[in-house]
């Protein structure tokens, strides 16, 4: 067999210790604070089965739902995400194999996503963002080795894989996209082959259902797109921020992604430019529309593979210790993307990455509110401003099972309708405004805001949540829902 075709010896024992140190620092704090409203979303949103929702599609939260069903509270939900961190770091080590890389260069590299601000904040919790990540991992190895292979059957993982992620994220797209491009400009051999068309043909296909969906329901997710857009800033917006692209990779480990640039750009490691496309593509294409810093973040992983391999190479004519520069990264790391300190600390880091202290106070926030609703007539419903507060009713409360339907007009919760009954007496709860209230109530009294323990701040707190009864409708549920609806 031709040498290049080869199959790399993966160095299992090292890239595995490191994927099991990793485990064990995320499981430590796995639950040291608690659910993420976007846990309570993407579990609430699995419990309403469909090809997609206005944000995003099937796949993470009907994962969610699963891991909710059993015993722990979200302690399986953090599981399923350490799973998926844990599976980008041994991917990390794979692809520094199929670059050329031995055992040193493995461990680097799998070293390295361990050690990353972005992998490791994105593990904090159980979501589209670290699933993201899994995918585009497989998806670098998978083209990498059908390269190397050049058989059709080797592209068909790349098709499976192209398709699971476009049923768990839209912005999977921009990855095929990259992959498109790296192969029309660099390895044009390959698109006069059957592999290619048919992986791509195979993604397409499994996306299928949920494309139908957004088509049926008018393109929401085209629109939730927009406002995403609109809150970032839109490009300029994006491009102020691209500098944090920088601080997701782990200040330590730029230098890393310096050398894997090099690599694949002008070094031995050229055939593998089609990877540096995929990361070119992706900064370019999300910064034009206007996304957030750390959507290409996990194309980062070819510059710590391709690097990793050179860092090998040059190890006799540098003196740059690898070893302590993952441990500085990873320390740094841990402290921005882990609740490893008290909350009230926590709260000084919180400019630097805020989804932590988002994960402080649910319990008591439901407190204040059941409270409330059991002071008003039975069977109030409970309209919530966003997903996350709906959510914590829902699962961590007993307002429904009490007789208080808990409703929203975020999002997908718009999808799931108004209660039934009147909205005569309503208890509305969240970042809502008077003069907002009043459009659809005549009598509006703020009961009380809602506070957090130890004068914690999160999102809550800084946009003045309150809870509020409201009386004397302006119509029925029917007439008042279609103005409650909002995306963001």
């Amino acid at each position: 067999m031709d040498a290049a075709r080869q199959q790399p010896k993966l160095a299992w024992r090292p890239v595995l210790a490191v994927a099991a140190v990793a485990v064990v620092v995320h499981l430590v704090v796995a639950t040291r604070y608690g659910w993420h409203r976007d846990e309570f979303y993407y579990v609430i949103t699995g419990r309403h089965p469909a090809w997609g929702y206005v944000d995003q599609p099937p796949l993470t939260p009907l994962l969610a739902r699963w891991a909710a069903a059993l015993p722990g509270g979200v302690l399986p939900l953090r599981v399923f995400a350490i799973a998926c961190q844990a599976g980008c770091v041994v991917l990390g080590g794979k692809l520094a194999a199929e670059f050329g890389g031995g055992a040193r260069a493995q461990t680097i590299a799998a070293g390295a996503v361990a050690a990353s601000v972005e992998f490791v904040a994105a593990s904090v919790l159980f979501g589209t963002p670290v699933t993201d990540q899994l995918v585009w991992a497989a998806m670098f190895v998978a083209v990498a080795r059908a390269l190397r292979l050049r058989t059709t059957t080797a592209w068909l993982p790349a098709g499976v894989i192209g398709g699971i992620g476009l049923e768990n994220k839209d912005t999977v797209v921009v990855l095929l996209l990259g992959v498109a491009i790296g192969l029309l400009v660099w390895h044009r051999d390959a698109l006069r082959t059957p592999g290619p068309w048919l992986a791509g043909a195979l993604a397409v296909l499994m996306a299928v259902p949920n494309v139908v969906w957004d088509a049926r329901h008018g393109w929401p997710n085209l629109a939730m797109a927009q406002v995403l857009s609109d809150r970032t800033g839109g490009p300029l917006g994006s491009l102020a921020k691209l500098p944090l692209l920088l601080l997701l990779a782990g200040p330590p480990l730029v230098v890393l992604c310096v050398l894997g640039v090099r690599r694949l750009g002008w070094g031995p490691g050229h055939d593998h430019r089609w990877a540096l496309a995929i990361m070119a593509t992706a900064v370019v294409v999300f910064t034009l529309g206007g996304g957030k810093p750390y959507y290409p973040a996990p194309a980062l992983i070819a510059l710590f593979a391709a690097g990793a391999v050179r860092a090998e190479m040059t190890a006799g004519r540098r003196r740059l210790r690898w070893p302590a520069v993952i441990v500085l990264s990873g320390l740094i790391a841990v402290v921005i993307g882990y609740p490893v300190l008290p909350a009230r600390a926590q709260n000084a880091l919180r400019a630097l990455n805020p989804t932590v202290m988002e994960t402080v106070g649910w319990p008591e926030f439901v407190a204040q509110v059941e409270t409330a609703a059991a002071r008003m007539p039975p069977g109030t419903a409970i309209l919530t401003s966003n997903y996350g507060e709906a959510g914590a009713l829902t699962i961590l409360g007993r307002s429904e099972g009490l007789g208080n339907p808990v409703v929203s007009g975020q999002n997908s919760y718009a999808d799931w309708g108004p209660p039934s009954g009147s909205p005569e007496t309503v208890l509305c709860v969240g970042e809502f405004t008077l003069p907002y209230l009043h459009r659809f109530w005549s009598e509006v009294h703020e009961i009380r805001p809602i506070t957090m323990p130890d004068h914690i701040r999160n999102q809550e707190i800084d946009q003045h949540a309150a809870i509020y009864e409201c009386r004397q409708p302006h119509g029925t549920w029917a007439q008042l829902w279609p103005s409650l609806r909002h995306y963001d």
